[in-house]
């Protein structure tokens, strides 16, 4: 059963997880609650300027995800126990919510919902499926080629090979970013829960079709918006998504790419006020 501590407006707070790992939020705004799951090498301050917007709209619950920024973690990891992480939260704001998931986030907000989780709406931004044999996927040994460079300790390398590896950053773009020291060193410091969203995706990045049967409990209305800018992956993956759930559809925002949560926030609130509202 999650508890919860009293918590002002903004003020960071906890809910005890299933296991028994604090995971810690901030709560704003009123209205119906929404929870912001956010991608790989993000922590709540990725999605704060999302949630300051929302939080006009709605009870926003802006969490680290386990092992990020002031949540704990356990000694060992499975995609349930982020689920159950979920299921704390939604808990904490009276019984049910809708996500907001992006990138490998959606795909957990996904697994939320097909886990039985008391979601009222799904908004996800870029669920990277890739489910078609041309599109291009992480390499096929990523867990591997990760789990190797975290126990050598080079948390660093572990970042620069998942950027241009899987989001296909150019090498020229990760050079810059390393002479942001503070930025570096937070997403440093983030390495060591790459081997979670890898896990959270699973088998979905293998070019093949995504299994009905695994999503088959996500029944509730989605909405999947994709960036205009983005590869066509992105695209081919809302598709199927809308095309396995009974009750989901797919915009596309002109102008935006993969990282438009964090860089445009202002053109995706929009979207996701107007579908939880709608």
């Amino acid at each position: 059963m999650a508890t919860a501590r009293e918590q002002s407006a903004g003020a960071e707070a906890r809910v005890t997880s299933a296991d028994g790992t604090e995971i810690a939020f901030e709560q704003s705004g009123r209205g119906p609650a929404i929870v912001l799951v956010a991608s790989a090498l993000a922590d709540r301050s990725d999605t704060a300027k999302l949630a300051t917007l929302l939080a006009h709209h709605f009870t926003v619950i802006n969490y680290d995800r386990r092992g990020r920024g002031a949540s704990g973690d356990a000694a060992t990891y499975a995609p349930d126990r982020e689920i159950e992480d979920i299921a704390a939260l939604v808990d904490h704001v009276g019984g049910s919510a809708s996500l907001f998931g992006s990138s490998s986030g959606a795909v957990l907000a996904l697994r939320a919902a097909a886990a039985g989780v008391n979601i009222d709406r799904l908004a996800l931004y870029e669920p990277p499926f890739v489910v078609g044999e041309g599109d291009d996927g992480p390499p096929k040994d990523l867990a591997q080629q990760i789990t190797a460079l975290l126990a050598e300790g080079r948390h660093s390398d572990a970042v620069k090979y998942f950027m241009t590896r899987v989001q296909g950053m150019p090498g020229i773009a990760v050079f810059f970013m390393k002479l942001m020291p503070k930025m570096w060193a937070n997403l440093t410091k983030l390495a060591s829960t790459l081997p979670y969203d890898i896990a959270v995706m699973g088998d979905t990045q293998q070019g093949k079709p995504l299994d009905v049967e695994e999503w088959k409990g996500v029944t509730l209305r989605t909405r999947v918006l994709t960036g205009g800018k983005s590869p066509a992956a992105f695209q081919h993956a809302a598709l199927a998504v809308t095309e396995i759930l009974p009750q989901a559809d797919h915009r596309t925002l002109p102008g935006l790419n993969h990282g438009a949560v964090v860089m445009a926030p202002k053109k995706i609130a929009p979207q996701i006020i107007e579908f939880i509202k709608g």
